[in-house]
């Protein structure tokens, strides 16, 4: 109760109540701008926050994060161009419902089931969170270097098609985490004599270099994203009393898989957005109606890809690991804001877990609010030329960046992260695994290398230490998992065929 009333407190501060509805406008409108999204939302701000106080800046981020996800419906069903890469399944039947006149009905259904499937991820947040890190506070050195490593392969065994691709991804991240001292000697190494790298890569300017600065980059030759000033009507419209069961059963179980893959290690909103869109036309009555505009398939996604917010603060939150890029985004925001995520964090500062639930709660519930009663307003943000979008992002990340430490150097770096973010498009090397790299690979290097000091590269110390023998037999299982799945195919198979010819 003491922890509430305090986070309570902390919101009621004008500047944090001002953050929240900043935030929630401003996430709209980046979420409704094809070509930004989430990422570059909360790279743009975290500059931005260094100057602010603890509780507007939390605030403003969790405003972001929840409606950026959600902004990307409105494109998706008005111009059949996703806003952001997890709306993308909402444009295959939500475009269609706008054709046939049914725009209103499809934006006001994509904005209820996103406010959902939020709400549903906040409740299990605040309910397995805690669970999750009483459990770490176990962690030792070992158990930690473990859950990082289980994380990073999780994340570049994502897509084992660009299997190798994402291997090079998650190397360079590492290397570039490298630049700098040694951990534990404090030698410099990788700096090649230029003394400002003798501090590391700056994670503000990298952030901001492959989002924002790739995208400016990218957008340079690009054109206006709309074709045309021509839109459908658009409006509150909620959906027929006999639609709502079958609404209902849709986005209960599509807010469920968008929290389950939130919490896993890679999945993200997108992911989630394609497997419950999949998961809906497969347990549809008529499947064959989604492409011609089943509002069941926009309801799905968008539950899905809400949800994942609140799951992936999960493992953010208990163990300090980010599960994407998004959320290594908001960890790096909040350790410089002096909030380290882990296990003490619930027993230290619980308060500010709270603070962090009812600014969540809060931002989802914003969803409907600004979401139905501002249509009209983010239909007209799609006007905005892509050029003058461009050099607004292009004057925010420079300011944003050297406002760090008003240092040059850092825009810099910012610029060198923006052509190696063209480039990894260019070599489809994907950026998450690079990003987690980044942040993963000093935490497993520490750990690793305290841990060979403690246990002397002994095995055994996994049988005498079980919650990392866990995690390391996780990773081999992870590792193999094609391999056992068909030799466990061929067994069955075989076992069946044994028990045919014994019946014949």
């Amino acid at each position: 109760m003491d922890a509430l009333l305090t986070a309570l407190g902390m919101l009621s501060d004008i500047n944090s109540i001002a953050a929240l509805l900043i935030g929630i406008v401003a996430g709209t409108v980046i979420g409704v701008i094809p070509g930004l999204g989430p990422s570059i939302a909360i790279a743009l701000a975290i500059p931005f926050t260094l100057s602010m106080g603890m509780g507007p800046s939390i605030a403003l981020l969790m405003g972001l994060y929840c409606t950026s996800v959600y902004g990307g419906a409105i494109t998706a069903i008005i111009l059949n161009v996703p806003g952001t890469p997890a709306s993308a399944p909402t444009a295959m039947a939500g475009y269609a419902m706008a054709k046939r006149g049914e725009a209103d009905l499809a934006l006001t259904t994509a904005t209820l089931a996103s406010a959902i499937g939020g709400l549903f991820s906040v409740l299990v947040l605040m309910i397995f969170a805690p669970i999750l890190a009483k459990f770490a506070l176990r962690f030792g050195p070992l158990e930690m270097c473990f859950v990082a490593l289980f994380a990073l392969v999780c994340v570049i065994l994502l897509d084992r098609l660009n299997l190798f691709r994402a291997i090079i991804g998650a190397l360079l991240g590492i290397l570039i985490a490298a630049i700098g001292s040694d951990p534990m000697s404090g030698e410099n190494r990788l700096t090649f004599d230029v003394f400002a790298l003798s501090a590391g890569i700056p994670l503000v300017p990298l952030l901001i270099g492959l989002f924002a600065i790739t995208e400016v980059i990218s957008g340079m030759t690009g054109q206006n994203v709309t074709a045309t000033d021509k839109f459908p009507r658009v409006g509150i419209r909620l959906p027929e009393r006999s639609m709502w069961k079958r609404i209902t059963f849709v986005i209960s179980k599509s807010s469920i898989i968008g929290t389950v893959l939130g919490i896993l290690p890679g999945a993200g909103p997108t992911a989630a957005a394609f497997v419950s869109y999949s998961e809906a036309k497969r347990s549809s009555q008529n499947p064959e109606d989604f492409e011609r505009g089943n509002i069941e398939g926009v309801a799905a996604p968008e539950a899905a890809n809400n949800a994942v917010v609140g799951g992936s603060m999960v493992p953010t939150l208990s163990l300090g690991i980010p599960g994407d890029a998004v959320t290594a985004l908001i960890l790096a925001a909040l350790v410089l804001q002096g909030v380290i995520p882990g296990p003490r964090l619930y027993t230290e500062n619980y308060h500010l877990v709270v603070y962090i639930l009812v600014t969540l709660f809060i931002a989802n519930a914003g969803i409907m609010a600004v979401g139905l009663l501002g249509t009209h307003l983010w239909v007209r943000m799609l006007r905005v030329p892509n050029q003058l979008l461009m050099a607004g992002v292009m004057v925010f990340a420079t300011i944003g960046t050297f406002s760090v430490n008003n240092s040059i150097f850092d825009l810099y770096i910012m610029i060198a992260a923006g052509f190696l973010g063209v480039l990894l498009r260019i070599t489809a090397i994907p950026i998450t695994p690079l990003i987690l790299g980044f942040v993963l690979g000093p935490l497993i290097e520490l750990n690793l290398r305290q841990s060979l000091l403690v246990y002397d590269l002994s095995p055994s110390v996994l049988w005498e230490r079980p919650i990392a023998g866990l995690f390391a037999l996780l990773i081999i299982v992870i590792i193999f998992q094609p391999t056992l799945l068909r030799a466990y195919n061929r067994l069955a198979s075989g076992k069946l065929s044994s028990s045919l010819s014994k019946d014949s």
